[in-house]
This record gives C-alpha cells, sequence and structure tokens, in this order.
C-alpha cells in the first residue's frame, strides 16, 4: 500500500542528495520516477534539483497554480514513486493533492523539506506533511559551530545572525548555517571540542 513520506532535515542534511539517489536506486530497476520540486527555490534555477556535492537535475516545478494530482494522474507511462524536494515552500492544497495521490492513484509519495524556517516557525508545506504524512522521518546533520546534531536554521548576514524578516529568502551557505538550539541563540558562544563529564 502506498503511503506520503515527510523527510525532514536542518540546511545541509543532504536532503537533495537523498532524493537524488532514491530517484537513481528506482530508475536503475526499469521503475520510472516522477521528480518534483517547488517552482519557489531557484537557486539553481526553476525546476532542477541540486546537491551541495555538485549532483543536479532537471525536475518538474510546482507553482501555486500548479495541481499535482491532475498532472500525475494524466502522466502517459507508470510511475513508481513520486519524489518532491523543498516540500516546504508547498501550499496546503498541494499537500492534500499529493495525499490524494497516495491515496486514489496508489503512487507512493516521498516528500523532502526543511521543517521550521530561521525563526523556528513552520513552513506551510511542512505544517500540512506533519498533518498528512503516513510517516515522518529526520535527515539529521550537525550543528556549523559544534558537534551536536542541528535542529534549526540560523539566517545570517555579512556573518551575523539574523532573526526578523520575510520567511522566504533563497540562499545556501552564504545565507544559513544548520545549528544546535544552544547555538542558535547564542552563535558567539565557542565551539566545544569535546563532551565533559
Amino acid at each position: 500500500m502506498a503511503q506520503l513520506f515527510f523527510k525532514y532535515g536542518a540546511m545541509n542534511s543532504g536532503k537533495s542528495m537523498d532524493i537524488l539517489k532514491v530517484a537513481h536506486n528506482y530508475e536503475e530497476q526499469g521503475k520510472p520516477v516522477l521528480l518534483m520540486t517547488s517552482g519557489v527555490d531557484d537557486r539553481s534555477g526553476q525546476g532542477m534539483i541540486a546537491s551541495r556535492v555538485g549532483l543536479e537535475r532537471e525536475v518538474t516545478p510546482i507553482y501555486a497554480e500548479t495541481n499535482v494530482f491532475d498532472l500525475i494522474k494524466q502522466t502517459d507511462q507508470q510511475i513508481y514513486c513520486v519524489l518532491v524536494d523543498e516540500a516546504q515552500f508547498l501550499k496546503r492544497e498541494h499537500i492534500v493533492q499529493l495525499a490524494k495521490v497516495v491515496d486514489e492513484l496508489n503512487i507512493p509519495v516521498m516528500a523532502y523539506g526543511l521543517k521550521n524556517d530561521f525563526r523556528n516557525e513552520l513552513f506551510e508545506g511542512s505544517k500540512y506533511l506533519l498533518i498528512y504524512a503516513d510517516k515522518i522521518e529526520e535527515i539529521k546533520t550537525i550543528c556549523w559551530f559544534c558537534s551536536h546534531k542541528a535542529l534549526m536554521n540560523l539566517r545570517i548576514n555579512n556573518g551575523k545572525p539574523v532573526y526578523e524578516g520575510e520567511q522566504i529568502q533563497i540562499g545556501g551557505n552564504e545565507s544559513y548555517y544548520p545549528v544546535c538550539r544552544k547555538h542558535y541563540f547564542h552563535p558567539d558562544l565557542p565551539c566545544e571540542t569535546e563532551e565533559k563529564d
């Protein structure tokens, strides 16, 4: 039975690399997938999934007016899995449409994205994935400043932390660091080299 998966992680956790790996595994077995990403993310150009390790692929962009269910239902070939990157930027109706793909077309959907923004508020797409997903999985990475698990995304501007502003600002390492809770609130604290007993 198909399921809706939400795989979330902080910046730099390897989400885009993972989605490209999953696509490769399906396709290597002759099982076509439909790769999609939010049309909002244009870091590598609209309709591109690009990993920080250099892997990239042209995919189908999802715009505000896109009906994802209709698009997938009208596809000519059999789709074995739908893979969606940057799912945090999707709208509620997109998430409902993805759930409908699972329930009515019996196609598994794996959505990848950030859970929370730089203010630690949920993105709209992430909020509804947390509600509708059958399975939720964290993709882990480490804090930019220490070796603890990164839980949050720290927005930076000229090396200084930013805690207010528009929710969406497209950027990579020049704009965001994955951080633990301690370094989110105190990025100026020295890094810990080892744990004390």
